[in-house]
Formats: C-alpha cells, sequence, structure tokens
C-alpha cells in the first residue's frame, strides 16, 4: 500500500517540468518567476519532511498521509484558475509543496523502520522507486495532454491521481505491524508505541542533537547537491532544454520517463547493494559517475534522439535515486530510532538545493539563452559530493 500511495502521490512531479513553456507563453511570465514557483514546491517538499516524520509518530502514518493527499490535489486543482504568478506560488508552490512534503522519503523512511528489520537497504531502494514508478506513469500522459489539450487538463489529470489513493490509504494502510498482530520482517514482535507528543518540539530537538555532529552536515551538503543534480535540474529543466534544441516536448518527456524506467532498477539495486557493501564508498561512486554525465549532456542535446542521448537517460536513470539507500543507512547508523527524523531533515537540504537549482536554472536560461553553463555547474558540483562521501564517518548502530 506504501509503494501504491507513493505512485499516485507522485503525478505532481511529473507536471511542473512540461508546464513552464506553456505558462511562459499564455501568461507571460518569466521563466524566473515560473522556476521560483517550482523551487517553493521543492524547498517546502523538504522542509516539511522532518515534521511530518513526527507527525507520524504523534498522530499516525495514515491520517497524516490523508491528510498530504488532499493537500495535494487541491493545490492542484486550484491552479487550474489562477491568473497571476503569486497564484501559482501560492497554489502549487505552498498547497503542493506541503502535501508532497509530507509524503516525502521521510515517509518511506517510517515505514522502513516500522515494519522492516531485515532487508532495510532492499525496502527503502523499492519504495523509493514508487515515486519513480509514478514519473513513469503520468510524465508522458502529463506531456501528450499539456500539446494535445493544454496545461489545464494536465493538472486536473495530477488531482484526480491524488484524490484516488485518498480511500484506498484509509482502508488499507496500518501505522505499525502490532495494529495487525504482526512482528516486524525479520525482527520480534513488538507492541505498538503510545504517540510522541510535541511533534514540531521533538523535530527541532532531534535537528539540534544531530547538527552538533560532523556526518549530519556531510550527509546534508552531499544530498543537496543530489537534489540540485536531480529534481531542480533534470526533472524540472530537461524538458525545456531539449526543446530549446529543437526536440518535441512529449519525445523529451518520453526519455524523462524512460529515466524513470531504469530508476526503478538502479534504485532496487542499490538498496541490495547497500545491505552488502560501505555506504560511503557506493555514494562517491554514484556522485561521480553522475557528474561525468552532466558534463557530457550539452553535447547530446540534439532535435533527434541519437543513440548516445539513449544510453545517458539509461545511465541516468541508474543512478537518478540510488544515493537515497546509502544516505538512510548512513542516518540510520549515526541516529538509531531518530534516523527517520534525521533523514527528514537531510532530505531538507536536498530539496532546497533542488529549489536553488530549479530557480537559478531558469534564470540562467533567460540571461544566457541556454543551459549550459548550469549542466558544467551540476557536475562541479557532484565531483565535490563524492570527496565528501568518502570522509563521513562510519556510525556503530546497526
Amino acid at each position: 500500500m506504501t509503494f501504491v500511495t507513493l505512485v499516485g502521490g507522485a503525478a505532481f512531479n511529473a507536471l511542473p517540468g512540461v508546464l513552464i513553456d506553456p505558462l511562459h507563453q499564455e501568461f507571460s511570465w518569466s521563466r524566473g518567476e515560473i522556476g521560483f514557483a517550482i523551487s517553493l514546491t521543492m524547498a517546502l517538499y523538504g522542509l516539511t519532511a522532518p515534521f511530518a516524520a513526527a507527525l507520524m509518530d504523534r498522530f499516525g502514518i495514515r491520517r497524516v498521509v490523508v491528510v498530504a493527499l488532499s493537500m495535494t490535489a487541491a493545490g492542484s486543482l486550484l491552479s487550474v484558475f489562477m491568473t497571476a504568478s503569486w497564484q501559482l506560488m501560492l497554489y502549487w508552490g505552498v498547497l503542493v509543496g506541503l502535501g508532497s512534503g509530507s509524503m516525502a522519503l521521510a515517509f518511506s523512511a517510517t515505514v522502513t523502520n516500522r515494519w522492516f528489520v531485515a532487508r532495510r537497504g532492499l525496502v527503502t531502494g523499492i519504495l523509493t522507486a514508487g515515486g519513480a514508478s509514478g514519473q513513469l506513469v503520468f510524465l508522458p500522459l502529463c506531456a501528450w495532454i499539456v500539446e494535445e489539450h493544454g496545461w489545464r487538463p494536465a493538472a486536473v489529470t495530477v488531482t484526480l491521481a491524488a484524490a484516488a489513493v485518498v480511500p484506498l490509504v484509509w482502508l488499507l494502510l496500518r501505522d505499525h505491524p502490532a495494529d495487525v498482530g504482526l512482528a516486524p520482517y525479520g525482527g520480534e514482535y513488538v507492541e505498538k508505541p503510545a504517540p510522541q507528543r510535541g511533534a514540531a518540539r521533538r523535530a527541532l530537538r532531534v535537528l539540534a542533537d544531530a547538527a552538533k555532529t560532523g556526518p549530519f552536515w556531510l550527509l546534508c551538503a552531499t544530498f543537496a547537491i543530489c537534489g540540485a543534480s536531480t529534481n531542480g535540474l533534470i526533472r524540472t529543466h530537461f524538458v525545456p532544454a531539449a526543446h530549446d534544441h529543437g526536440m518535441a516536448i512529449t519525445v523529451a518527456a518520453s526519455l524523462l520517463a524512460v529515466i524513470g524506467v531504469f530508476d526503478i532498477i538502479g534504485t532496487i539495486g542499490s538498496g541490495w547493494l547497500t545491505d552488502r557493501y560501505d555506504p560511503r564508498r557506493l555514494l562517491a561512486v554514484y556522485y561521480a559517475l553522475r557528474g561525468v554525465s552532466l558534463l557530457l549532456l550539452p553535447m547530446l542535446l540534439a532535435p533527434a534522439v541519437q543513440p548516445p542521448m539513449l544510453f545517458f537517460v539509461v545511465f541516468y536513470g541508474l543512478d537518478w535515486i540510488a544515493t537515497v539507500p546509502p544516505t538512510i543507512a548512513l542516518c540510520r547508523e549515526h541516529y538509531g530510532d531518530d534516523s527517520a527524523i534525521v533523514f527528514g531533515w537531510v532530505l531538507a537540504s536536498h530539496q532546497v538545493g533542488a529549489a536553488v537549482v530549479a530557480f537559478l536554472g531558469g534564470v540562467a536560461r533567460d540571461v544566457f539563452g541556454s543551459y549550459d553553463v548550469v549542466w558544467y555547474g551540476s557536475g562541479a558540483l557532484c565531483a565535490a559530493a563524492a570527496l565528501m562521501a568518502l570522509v563521513i564517518r562510519r556510525g556503530r548502530r546497526g
């Protein structure tokens, strides 16, 4: 049920990249303005996650996820009626950002910590792939709808996808294995813990404690670069950048969806590797290879899809969020029972990095007339992330 929820909730991820050109053409908003609204979504997505993880401990997973899906659906639906850029920032930026942030990867981390003791890396990879599956399903569909019928029907499609999952979550999702009389997979039966009050206070206390440790800041820095080079860059700007080179929007969106196909394989594979190898070295390899691919991308963009571009799509898909399982594993090693909330704060840095590049990428396109400087800058940042990953010390907790 968690996987299905993540698939339905990921519909919003499919839309920002294909909205930039239609909104620019209809309302004459600059790409910087549109990019700022998308960056606001990404920033709130991340900043909401640690509080959402604490709220799940207080009110239960099911209630938090139902409210989150409802907010996402409402924001997407209201955007259909907008006429000014501030409305885009309010409806899509704030409402969708808060709703989607409450179903962020901290949701996956919470479910994994409660329901699994063995194979946590693999389970994390599978659940993380739920978002990629949503992208695979909705991105080509939204791109086709935008091109054939306009952006408003595409926004309604996102609304319906989020709303459709709500009754399933309420009926089928359970907060804890004890609710159905089961033990966590690979562990012993434990009673359901009492609700933990003071969710916001706990999230801030965990942040204060984690901020005193070096691994926290290294994880935040590397994951910020991860967000900048994926959600902020490729997910937001790949389609308009390819369109700048003469590629049809539907073709570019389909390539982005293919990235989602290999993202599923790469993330599950990364979870399997994380159960067996040093997560620090895995992160270093992932970031280094990602940086090289971004440096080569400007030479691959063309009106037609050539074999080198297909190779990039496959490779980048395998690497897209392969960083998540080893990052969660390092949080678990260092911060134990608070690891889901700590990862929520690390995810916040991921989304802040994504937000910065989503905004600056649009500004760069307005100023320089191309995205080349953004590709090269992101490639250099990935090289720095590879070096930082190697100096994270290993934790002592399982």
